[in-house]
């Protein structure tokens, strides 16, 4: 059963979120405050944390630097669930190590499928290295970048979900239900959405969008082994 703690001082605004969580098969520990999750994080070891950055006891980046000192920054995923929106709090909480940032208030549904997504990615063997190269591509998960051909490329945020994704199950097969479960997390979106920003995605990708490889009926596959050529 995995194991999720929520750091927020909202105990009844959290409480349906809390539920949600349960009813899909997590256990859920709780943290009103920074100096209560990184004992728990560091005891513990959660497989995943919900952090609201404004708890008491640290700012956001305190926040982060407290559970990455504590190890969970590097060995544990931390979602940022916040009503802060603007894009400077975004990057910086990616910036800092997080998998994912959710605006309040939010959808405890697709709360839920975010948290499925996340832990199924962290099941999957991932790169050590922070930027990763594969023939012609280069991906910096780290800094949410990624170039083809040297040329850095410009994706909006569902599109580098969608590199991501993909690259990440490298090899193998990821059906379009999955796709949408791990990058729109609503499996209410038809899966022709998929195809259309698959679409959109090689066109950026250029001759990288190789890679990305259709399987008739099934989904997708990146494969590593492309014939791409850098002079293409």
């Amino acid at each position: 059963m995995p194991r999720i703690l929520l750091v927020d001082d909202g105990e009844a605004a959290a409480r349906p979120l809390v539920d949600g969580l349960r009813q899909d098969g997590h256990e859920v520990r709780t943290a009103a405050c920074v100096v209560d999750a990184v004992e728990i994080a560091s005891r513990d070891r959660p497989d995943l944390v919900l952090l609201e950055p404004l708890v008491p006891g640290a700012s956001g980046l305190e926040a982060m630097t407290a559970l990455g000192r504590a190890g969970a920054a590097d060995e544990i995923p931390i979602m940022i669930v916040s009503f802060r929106v603007a894009e400077i709090d975004r990057v910086l909480a990616f910036e800092l190590g997080a998998v994912d940032y959710v605006a309040k208030p939010y959808s405890v549904r697709e709360l839920v499928l975010r948290v499925r997504a996340v832990l199924r990615r962290g099941a999957l063997p991932r790169p050590r290295a922070r930027g990763v190269v594969t023939g012609c591509l280069r991906i910096d998960q780290a800094g949410h970048r990624a170039w083809a051909v040297g040329r850095e490329l410009d994706l909006t945020l569902l599109e580098w979900k969608l590199l991501v994704a993909l690259f990440e199950c490298r090899g193998r097969v990821i059906s379009r239900r999955t796709l949408l479960e791990d990058v729109w997390c609503d499996v209410a979106v038809t899966p022709r959405t998929v195809d259309t920003h698959v679409k959109r995605l090689r066109e950026k990708l250029g001759i990288a969008g190789a890679y990305v490889q259709t399987v008739r009926g099934v989904g997708y596959r990146f494969c590593e082994e492309s014939t791409v050529s850098e002079e293409a």
